[in-house]
């Protein structure tokens, strides 16, 4: 019983609370982001750069059995030894087109976030009260001051 208690009193502390929110969150994130790039942004670089996807490319680094196709899964089944170059390039230009993209959104929301705090700080500040206020609160001070002079 002891034990259990214990993992009930772990498993319920915030930190692993916020995490869990905090996993939940970062996969549907994660599929936010992926569809942004794979359905957004690399089709609009693909019309303009080219073909991205180098996935296909390889270099065979030991002789191909006879009957064998050319192809980077059939060699991969016949046990023939490739360096998959392609595929590394299109995953390191995926993962850099994806975090530029994750640190435009970042900059976006840190600039909201400023911008949010500045109009806060400005409501927080009281105005500065008109120029007749400021001129009655003047002689309602020196009316009340006791070494008043009267004009003449």
């Amino acid at each position: 019983m002891k034990l259990l208690h214990e993992f009930r009193e772990f498993a319920v502390k915030g930190n692993v609370v916020d995490l869990a929110v905090g996993v939940i969150i970062g996969a549907a994130f994660n599929k936010i982001v992926e569809s942004l790039v794979g359905d957004l942004v690399m089709p609009v670089l693909g019309r303009i750069v080219g073909k991205l996807d180098f996935s296909s490319m390889f270099l065979v680094l030991a002789d191909v059995p006879a009957g064998t196709p050319r192809t980077l899964d059939a060699l991969k089944k016949a046990g023939v030894p490739v360096l998959a170059w392609g595929n590394f390039a299109t995953v390191a230009m995926n993962f850099l087109i994806l975090a530029f993209v994750i640190f435009l959104m970042v900059r976006q929301i840190n600039a909201l976030r400023r911008r949010h705090a500045h109009s806060a700080a400005a409501a927080a500040e009281p105005a500065p009260p008109a120029e007749d206020v400021v001129l009655l609160r003047e002689i309602r001070d020196s009316l009340r001051s006791p070494d008043r002079s009267i004009p003449s």
